[in-house]
């Protein structure tokens, strides 16, 4: 009886040591706090079920927890906002405080928070900048004077301002990425993140696709709990019009949205499948690329697809061969396949302006054209227009910035984009030959490319309306950044000899004044 007595005190104290190894917890009281309040938050819990529901409940617990771990490191905030980016972009929380703050809105908010806080205890002794970053915060600025200026003509309301501040915290993502990301495990972490939400993104879609049409309008419309609209309305088609094709949405409710979605996950993703040390399974890889390419064609996007192709032949050209022979079998489908042939129909009708889509496209940037000519250098801000015959919005990123921002603010951001090729494809140079820095590296900039193409057709990456999106392009510029960085400090070397890059040494010689 005693042995017995001894082995279960035993037990208990492997148990107890195990949980304060678990917890990183140092002394009882700590302990005793801790387990006091898994009580309470279990008594919470199960008042929730009681006087709600269960899955009110469920979700309160799954938040509460996913809160905690955000409090820990930016890491874990970035994880939330690629999985709400990805899996719940337009959710909000289903509480009214003058508006219904969005999960996003939360995501980003604690994740520059826990950043700014870590800076500020010196827990960094120093935040990590890039050549990049002062075209980025130059890019930024211009935005700001250009929102400034466009109040002299238009009324600021709160959902404006709203967008506007998600929209540069959008952009200030590259910043915290750059900054935190500085190990292979963080990049790798992240990125494997990147890939599972957007593999369950697609699946989403292709599911959502091929359930029968009630099904997936209720399915949908139980969305309606987080602000998302419900209804028969939810489900998209070609033209807008019932009789022609459904086109895939998931959860990002407009399937070009969804389709930009793609050509950064998808382009992402497929280095993996030829990387000499891939993240997963290659098998597994190969499902993943197949549902989201499978999820691309069903969006009937064919600014998506385009910008998809251009993004990744770079990437099999110079780089992955391997990859050539699965892009001719996906090719060779889509060609044969009889339930292609209305997507290939859509491009032939796209190519010859015939289609409707097209010609009303003509129309926006003929009219965005007029807009420009009348305020090309700072835009008309993104409040309204200064007059009753000019509109803002038009199928162009391109020229969506160039109505916000002016040629200006264009300029600036195409400068940017310029250098972010130059310096990360001299990172790709240098590099080649490093197993699992270089997939990542190469999938963020053919990612970034293949959203530069997309962009010629569609606004979703710089659009007030559409703040996720902006996220994840300029999440994606940092993550490529952060790459490069990390594989040249692992090799030991200098991203650049200082009589290489102008651009470098320019950084160089103001970081070495401002100590």
């Amino acid at each position: 009886m005693a042995l017995r007595a001894e082995s279960y005190r035993q037990t208990v104290r492997k148990v107890y040591h195990s949980v304060r190894l678990s917890f990183l917890v140092r002394d009882r009281r700590t302990l005793t706090a801790l387990l006091a309040g898994c009580l309470v938050a279990g008594g919470i819990t199960g008042a929730l079920i009681a006087f709600t529901s269960p899955l009110v409940a469920l979700l309160a617990l799954a938040g509460t927890l996913v809160l905690l771990l955000m409090l820990r490191s930016p890491q874990w905030g970035l994880y939330a906002v690629v999985g709400v980016a990805i899996l719940l972009p337009f959710g909000a929380v289903p509480v009214n405080v003058g508006f219904k703050p969005s999960f996003l809105d939360g995501a980003l908010g604690i994740t520059f928070f826990v950043w700014f806080m870590r800076l500020a205890a010196g827990r960094v002794r120093q935040i990590r900048l890039t050549p990049l970053a002062p075209f980025v915060l130059a890019f930024m600025g211009v935005a700001v004077v250009a929102f400034v200026a466009g109040l002299e003509h238009a009324p600021l309301d709160k959902n404006t301002l709203r967008r506007f501040a998600e929209v540069m915290l959008g952009v200030s993502l590259f910043l915290v990425v750059v900054d935190h990301v500085r190990e292979r495990r963080q990049l790798e972490g992240l990125a494997v993140v990147i890939i599972l939400c957007g593999f369950l993104s697609a699946l989403i879609g292709v599911v959502l696709y091929v359930l029968p049409q009630e099904v997936s309008v209720r399915l949908l419309s139980a969305l309606r709990v987080f602000d998302y609209p419900a209804g028969p309305g939810v489900l998209r088609f070609i033209e807008d019009n019932p009789n022609l094709p459904q086109r895939a949405i998931s959860t990002s409710v407009d399937p070009n949205v969804f389709g930009g979605l793609l050509i950064l996950v998808t382009a992402f993703t497929a280095p993996q499948l030829a990387a000499p040390r891939p993240l997963f399974p290659r098998w597994l890889t190969a499902i993943f690329l197949v549902t989201m390419g499978l999820a691309m064609v069903l969006t009937f996007s064919r600014g998506a697809m385009l910008g998809l192709v251009v993004g990744l032949a770079p990437l099999m050209v110079l780089r992955y061969r391997r990859l050539i022979p699965y892009a001719v079998v996906g090719g060779l489908l889509l060609l044969l396949l009889p339930q292609s042939q209305v997507y290939l129909q859509r491009f032939v009708e796209g190519f010859r302006g015939q289609d409707l889509a097209t010609q009303m496209r003509f129309g926006e940037y003929k009219d965005a054209w007029r807009l420009i000519q009348r305020y090309p250098w700072f835009g008309v801000g993104f409040s309204g227009t200064p007059d009753i015959d000019l509109y803002i919005g038009v199928s162009s990123v391109y020229l969506l910035m160039a109505e916000f921002m002016g040629l200006i603010g264009l300029g600036v951001f195409l400068g940017t984009m310029a250098t972010f090729f130059f310096l990360t494809a001299r990172a790709v140079r240098a590099l080649q030959g490093d197993e699992r820095v270089e997939p990542l590296l190469l999938g963020a900039v053919s990612a970034i490319l293949g959203a530069m193409v997309g962009g010629v057709f569609d606004h979703y990456f710089f659009n007030i309306t559409f703040p996720h999106s902006v996220a994840l392009f300029w999440l994606f510029v940092g993550l490529a950044v952060a790459a490069a960085q990390i594989g040249y400090e692992e090799q030991g070397t200098s991203p650049q000899e200082p009589d290489a890059n102008p651009l470098v040494l320019i950084w160089q010689g103001a970081e070495a004044r401002a100590r």
